[in-house]
């Protein structure tokens, strides 16, 4: 289902608290139908946000280490990457 939401785990270095956000955020956002947030979602929607953050920051740490790196960067250091160049 949300096969755009880059693994998190494995990175060097360990995902920033920006990135688990914008993974929790992109998660909720998928799984409740909601492109953007209006005044009626908002506050659903971040309450939810802040709970998949959570359990996302938790989880990252609760896993062992992985094998090997993950096969793609995420979204915002795709950016950072292309902007160092």
């Amino acid at each position: 289902m949300c096969r755009n939401i880059t693994t998190l785990r494995g990175l060097e270095p360990a995902a920033t608290p920006q990135e688990i956000e914008a993974a929790a955020r992109q998660y909720v956002r998928k799984v409740g139908g909601v492109q953007s947030e209006s005044p009626r979602t908002r506050d659903a929607v971040e309450r939810a946000v802040q709970k998949v953050l959570e359990a996302t920051a938790e989880l990252l740490v609760d896993l062992p280490p992985r094998r090997q790196p993950p096969l793609t960067l995420p979204p915002l250091r795709r950016i950072a990457a292309r902007s160092a160049t």
